[in-house]
């Protein structure tokens, strides 16, 4: 007869979580994983049936606590702006499980909340049909690119710098850009950037730019 259980779906997650944390994803074994938590290998098996599974709680972790409610009344930008902002929050803090709200987007409750409220603000906004679908995959992608950039390759980082110092004769427009990047904020950039997507939508709704638009 098996042991019984002793470890909750919860403790296994923040375990896993924890190792991709330290070594990402590649280094988010079943068998890290069980040394994390003290145990064997065979011995974790009996908890989760692969490392898939095991994907799918560490996703559900850092997802399950976001908030899918956007503000009542509010213009539709405005409560997408928020999920956005909401769905960065969390991910932000763990950018190594990224990739998986990509592999894990057809069954990963977390994913699938906040898509489903997003669309719900699409279709109140008059978005529908191919549109609908192309703004829910924008916007996904935008949240989830413009989160890794800011981890990988932030505009406060050492890429900046050297893009900034390349000659003018060979590259005039990048490092001219550079130079103006290094005065944007992670917040302004990702909500810079989220406007002109809004925009893009907005635009497609017979609505003018918002006048935030640069």
């Amino acid at each position: 007869m098996p042991r019984p259980r002793s470890l909750t779906t919860g403790q296994i997650a923040a375990a896993a979580l924890a190792v991709a944390d330290r070594d990402g994803l590649a280094g988010m074994t079943m068998r890290a994983v069980a040394r994390e938590l003290g145990m064997s290998t065979m011995a974790l098996y009996r908890y989760v049936a692969d490392r898939e599974e095991l994907e799918g709680h560490v996703l559900e972790l850092v997802l399950g606590a976001v908030d899918t409610v956007p503000p009542p009344g509010a213009h539709w930008r405005e409560r997408l702006a928020v999920l956005a902002e909401r769905m960065r929050a969390a991910v932000a803090g763990h950018p190594r499980v990224l990739p998986l709200t990509v592999t894990h987007r057809h069954h990963a409750p977390g994913v699938l909340r906040w898509g489903e409220a997003v669309l719900g603000v699409l279709t109140e906004a008059g978005v529908t049909g191919t549109a609908r679908a192309v703004a829910l995959r924008a916007l996904t992608a935008y949240v989830i690119g413009a989160t890794q950039q800011e981890h990988l390759g932030p505009l406060s980082g050492a890429g900046t710098e050297a893009i900034a110092a390349l000659t003018a004769a060979d590259f005039p427009l990048m490092a001219a850009t550079a130079r103006d990047a290094r005065g944007l904020t992670v917040e302004r950039e990702f909500r810079r950037g989220l406007e002109l997507l809004l925009d893009g939508i907005g635009g497609s709704l017979g609505e003018r730019p918002s006048a935030g638009a640069e």
